[in-house]
């Protein structure tokens, strides 16, 4: 292309970037715009959790029916879509991968305040999935040519806040535009179909991303860098390439994925923490959402970039496994404070502990997709950050929601002791990753030797 990064390296020395990269105040730019479309995604991802009641009322639908709706539905396109999406980023310009996936996934947000049945909002939502599905395959491939290694956990991490901010964000605009919905004429919206304050919220958390994707098409691609350890040839590289250099190289790449996924698992646990301080400790769920979304904005960026930024600094002393070390004391940190807390007594120390197994979520959030990137091959970047997404996907949704009622429904028999359950499902799972983690990291520490700085 003729707006690659060859018009870019001439500034690349005098902007603090390595030669061969685009310049850091662009890269930076596109990095905000990557992390502006993390947060509209998890918006459009959260936004159907926060409007359980008006859903199950107007379309008369069962707790299972919304768990589908808000985990099968969702889920599984968006997992098994990366791999196919991530080839695509790994061959095609992937500015136009995102910007289509933008476009996609917003455009479905809308759909579903338009649909007027379950199969209706059953496949809004699938799109929803597939629309993401393409974006953290491609904006880690980008980010990967984009700064050079010693530069490029900042950049991840930056990023990476685009979760915490969505998740966050969505807790509190969404009960504000329902308010404002539920005090509107909604006749001047008659001509689209809508009469529920519910539908305008999925309209106005869904047009935002339109206009995301459609700038994203402005942004200048930047050319594929070469790793020492490669696969194939270049661009000739095939799944057949993908799948074997991952098979022989497999405890290291599927040992990080593993301690991440070893996150995830807790984190969706958190379906159940509104009804675990509400059992436990007396607190509404209107009470929880108000206290963990105002943290979570907080907490999770500031969380996430003071990490990003400790690994950049410490990687250019020479410290290469840093984004490992942090991953693995992050594990440990979520492990036993997800633990403790359902187990004490007070609200607010639970809830205070609550908040440091999210620092801990902070930590392998940042520091393990750094930690697999460098020691990836660029050629099959994408689509491997597409697999990794896919099993921590996959795996947290289908351990984390449904371990905890398996315990407490047929181990202790009985809801009000949630706690224990909450308690077991990092213990178990998560905390046998962690006993795992020292074999893993003499792997990855012998595998990133074989990659150049």
């Amino acid at each position: 292309m003729s707006d690659t990064a060859e018009t870019q390296d001439t500034s690349a020395e005098s902007d603090g970037q390595s030669e061969g990269y685009p310049s850091a105040a662009y890269g930076w730019y596109v990095v905000v715009l990557l992390t502006i479309a993390y947060i509209f995604s998890y918006i459009d991802r959260q936004v159907l959790s926060l409007l359980v009641t008006p859903l199950k009322e107007d379309f008369g639908l069962s707790d299972t029916q919304m768990g589908v709706l808000a985990g099968l539905a969702f889920a599984i396109f968006y997992a098994t879509m990366g791999l196919p999406l991530g080839w695509l980023a790994d061959r095609k310009p992937r500015k136009f991968i995102v910007a289509a996936g933008a476009i996609v996934w917003s455009l479905a947000t809308m759909a579903s305040g338009l649909s007027k049945n379950f199969v209706q909002m059953f496949m809004a939502r699938m799109t929803v999935g597939v629309g993401e599905a393409s974006l953290s395959p491609s904006a880690m491939s980008l980010i990967s040519d984009m700064f050079p290694p010693e530069r490029r956990a900042k950049a991840i991490a930056l990023y990476s806040t685009g979760l915490g901010l969505g998740s966050g964000i969505a807790y509190i605009i969404v009960t504000e535009i329902l308010l404002f919905a539920e005090n509107m004429d909604l006749s001047t919206l008659a001509f689209l179909g809508v009469d529920r304050p519910w539908q305008v919220v999925f309209l106005a958390v869904g047009f935002p991303g339109v206009l995301l994707g459609l700038l994203f098409l402005t942004v200048k691609e930047p050319a594929r860098k070469q790793t020492k350890q490669s696969v194939a040839d270049g661009n000739k590289v095939t799944l057949g390439d993908a799948a074997r250099y991952m098979r022989t190289h497999w405890l290291p790449l599927f040992g990080v994925t593993l301690m991440v996924s070893a996150m995830t698992v807790v984190a969706y646990t958190g379906f159940w923490l509104p009804a675990l301080f509400e059992r436990t400790w007396d607190w509404t769920a209107a009470e929880f959402s108000y206290w963990n979304g105002r943290f979570l904005i907080i907490l999770a960026p500031t969380s996430i970039m003071f990490w990003g930024w400790l690994m950049d600094r410490l990687n250019q002393q020479g410290k290469k496994d840093i984004a490992f070390r942090i991953t693995q004391a992050g594990l440990a940190t979520l492990v036993i404070a997800s633990v403790i807390f359902p187990l004490l007594p007070n609200v607010w120390a639970a809830f205070m502990v609550s908040q440091i197994a999210n620092v801990g979520f902070t930590m392998v959030t940042a520091g393990g997709i750094t930690a697999l990137l460098a020691i990836l091959p660029s050629e099959i970047r994408a689509q491997s950050v597409a697999l990794y997404y896919m099993f921590i996907s996959l795996t947290g949704l289908i351990i984390g929601p449904s371990a905890v009622p398996f315990f407490t429904d047929r181990v202790f028999e009985d809801e009000a002791l949630l706690k224990y359950s909450m308690a077991l499902v990092p213990l178990l799972y998560s905390g046998t990753i962690l006993l795992l983690s020292g074999t893993i990291g003499k792997a990855y520490r012998q595998e990133l030797a074989k990659f150049s700085d």
